[in-house]
């Protein structure tokens, strides 16, 4: 079976990283959605209640309840409970939503500063307020979220002084949020009361050369397991499509890893492990081939490496891998 290695060591110089971007590491939120980014929620969420975590963000309610024995505060992105809970708060992210929640849930305003996606709009936050009071829930903070805090364009300059001015007007007893991981990283005085922090935690935060960024450290290394090795001469070809076609005589093996388990189609003919070794025609459902004859391969330990191959971004290699996956904290 293919596995997944954690390195405990790499997530935590990570989080040591952000702790000293916060300023503590009381003020990071740990994003752990969609299976913590591939890694394993019950993995991650582990870890980081040892290094000493208390909050986590989540997709979903079924997500929060798994880990919840781990975390303080746990903040559902996209979920409407059925009942209130006490250490779980509540995105609204239209402002027609609102009534949809049960009274005394605990809420937090997210707010459209320029993103174009989830978020009331800023002209729409009073009456949203309104709308939250009168609908008996507990509003406890108000946040936004980033387009562009990875790119030179203007975007994240616009975005920063728009909830800057927000805040101004607001209760200051209310808590405030705006940061992923590259708008943490941009920050030169960070003063918000969290930040939520996705791939800079798992190590995979690519930024602009001209933006200044920690040196971070990948978590997560695949391995496949050899199915069988045969022997190719001349002419010969691998896997469907036979679009691979043996120039010389080469020893090929079939991994343990398809794109049933995570590994994306588009690495077929050209992929290479971080070793140099290559792939040998197509990815199929449950498996890949490749001009090697070890028993285990490391398919890669960085995930922008996959990505680049991909086409893509480490994101949707990370979160392409399935929970199926057998996953290990070295």
């Amino acid at each position: 079976m293919p596995r997944i290695t954690l390195s405990k060591s790499n997530f935590f110089y990570n989080l040591d990283a952000i702790a000293k971007q916060t300023g503590s590491k009381e003020k990071i939120a740990l994003v752990l959605k969609d299976n913590a980014y591939g890694h394993g929620l019950r993995e991650v969420a582990m870890l980081a209640k040892e290094y000493g975590i208390t909050k986590a963000v989540v997709r979903l309610e079924l997500e929060a309840k798994e880990i919840e024995e781990y975390f303080e505060y746990i903040l559902v992105l996209a979920d409407i409970p059925y009942a209130p809970s006490q250490n779980f708060f509540y995105t609204i992210n239209d402002i027609n939503a609102i009534e949809k929640f049960a009274k005394d849930t605990k809420v937090e305003l997210k707010v459209d500063t320029g993103m174009g996606r989830n978020g009331v709009s800023l002209f729409e936050v009073d009456k949203a307020i309104e709308l939250i009071k009168k609908q008996g829930l507990q509003l406890e903070a108000v946040f936004t979220h980033h387009s562009c805090a990875d790119e030179l364009n203007g975007n994240y300059e616009t975005q920063k002084n728009n909830f800057g001015l927000l805040k101004k007007r607001l209760p200051s007893t209310l808590r405030f949020h705006s940061c992923n991981s590259a708008a943490l990283f941009r920050e030169q005085n960070f003063n918000e009361d969290m930040a939520r922090v996705g791939i800079a935690a798992y190590g995979c935060l690519e930024m602009p050369k001209e933006l200044v960024s920690r040196d971070l450290k990948p978590v997560l290394s695949l391995y496949a397991s050899k199915n069988s090795t045969r022997t190719l001469y001349e002419l010969d070809s691998v896997g469907y499509g036979a679009t691979f076609c043996s120039e010389k005589s080469c020893c090929v093996s079939n991994y343990d890893f398809g794109y049933a388990d995570g590994f994306l189609r588009s690495c077929s003919n050209h992929y290479e492990t971080p070793e140099g070794i290559a792939i040998a025609g197509r990815i199929s459902m449950d498996n890949s081939s490749f001009i090697c004859e070890e028993d285990e391969l490391l398919v890669f330990n960085d995930a922008s490496h996959a990505a680049l191959f991909a086409k893509t971004i480490s994101y949707e290699v990370l979160t392409s891998l399935k929970a199926h996956l057998k996953r290990e904290i070295v």
